[in-house]
């Protein structure tokens, strides 16, 4: 166990287990992606980069916004629902080399995905060492819908940014979690998990005598004690002005486009909620996920999904309920549970939702904790048969009829 507190960034070196094992996993997804779908005759950069939200952030990216499409049902669907730091980053790319706005995406989310692995990887190492920290990276790489880190899609450049940002709050930061939580307020709606998690922990750091939430060896494995660190700079050893400029910071990415699509829209502060409403999309408490699930079992083949889909559920509240007993620092919980509220609790698209998850990494390190037990070649043993059935599955899911 590590004590959070000012220390040097996790060095490459020191993250070069979790990178290179990470880089492999993204490869062997590419490979499998390519032979599969070279035998149905598709191009696999073209779902890559060139169909749904990649043509959408590509044509951002082109000619800005404004662009919308009208269905048949009325449903009006307009690019004003993408946040814009992706396709700003297209943009540039593009504008200083000869790659298209396509190629710009793949190229943005391939960094990124090295970026957030990083990310994934220091807030495990800051919190319980070296080895969870590589486990946890290589989780997030072997995820069922881990070939969307490949894709033209902002989902790898938003964990990096929130991945970052919240290990700048555990090591006390605050000016550099602000920044990067306002990044991430550009980047997708969650990008709201963020904010809060560097609001709850300012405004505990506040009221308490610990200011950054610091975890220390109890001499027992049942994980991290909150104690008072006074050498954290996100405690009182850090200006309270910093914690106030990041609590300020952290929103205006997020609220300053929501603001201007409400002003472009005319329709007011609350104008993004009306081009969500275009998408079917927006938060009802879950009522429309439950609906769903339930119309699964009208059947009995579907009924199989249906339990799937409650099983998934109760494996993501399990998950949340260990990170919560080991005492997890407090940013990561908020985070994760923000992240998982806003995923299955919005009416969008179903299909979706294993993939708006994806951001919510901190529900990885029980289970990284747990691989990352000295037993040499347990690691490597699960983490390579995951990583091919990961392959296999992201292979078979882009090359359906559906958007993931």
């Amino acid at each position: 166990m590590t004590a959070l507190g000012p220390r040097p960034l996790p060095t490459l070196r020191r993250a070069a287990p979790a990178l290179l094992g990470y880089a492999a996993v993204r490869v062997l997804g590419l490979i499998v992606l390519a032979l599969w779908s070279a035998a149905r005759d598709k191009s696999a950069y073209t779902l890559l980069t060139a169909r749904w939200d990649s043509l959408w952030y590509t044509r951002v990216a082109e000619f800005g916004y404004g662009y919308e499409v009208r269905l048949p049902n009325g449903d009006v669907h307009s690019n004003l629902a993408f946040f814009p730091l992706l396709p700003w980053l297209e943009r540039l790319l593009a504008s200083v080399s000869p790659l298209s706005y396509a190629d710009a995406g793949f190229a943005v989310s391939a960094l990124a995905s090295l970026a957030a692995a990083w990310g994934v990887f220091a807030v495990a190492d800051q919190v319980y060492g070296r080895r969870v920290g590589v486990c946890a990276a290589l989780l997030w790489a072997v995820l069922p819908v881990g070939i969307v880190q490949s894709m033209a899609y902002s989902e790898s450049l938003f964990t990096a940014l929130a991945a970052w940002s919240l290990y700048a709050v555990l090591t006390g930061r605050w000016l550099t979690a602000g920044t990067l939580a306002l990044l991430a307020g550009l980047t997708r709606p969650v990008g709201l998990a963020v904010v809060a998690a560097v609001w709850v922990t300012a405004i505990v750091s506040f009221s308490s005598s610990s200011g950054t939430p610091s975890p220390s060896s109890s001499g027992t494995s049942s994980g991290t004690s909150f104690v008072r660190d006074r050498s954290a700079p996100g405690s009182h050893g850090a200006p309270v002005w910093r914690r106030a400029l990041a609590m300020l910071i952290a929103p205006l990415g997020a609220a300053g486009y929501v603001l201007w699509v409400g002003h472009r829209t005319g329709k007011g502060p609350l104008g993004y909620l009306d081009v969500q409403a275009g998408w079917r999309n927006g938060f009802d408490g879950g009522a429309a996920f439950a609906r769903f699930v339930a119309d699964k079992f009208t059947s009995f083949p579907s009924a199989l999904a249906g339990i799937g889909l409650i099983v998934g559920v109760g494996l993501l509240i399990w998950l949340f309920v260990n990170c919560v007993r080991q005492r997890q620092p407090l940013p990561l919980l908020v985070y994760a549970g923000v992240v998982t509220v806003l995923a299955l609790c919005a009416s969008s698209y179903f299909g979706s939702k294993p993939r708006l998850l994806l951001p919510a990494f901190p529900l990885l390190l029980p289970l990284a904790r747990a691989l990352a037990r000295p037993r040499t070649l347990r690691p490597v043993l699960v983490t390579g048969a995951v990583a091919v059935a990961s392959a296999i599955y992201g292979a078979f899911w882009l090359n359906g009829s559906g958007p993931p």
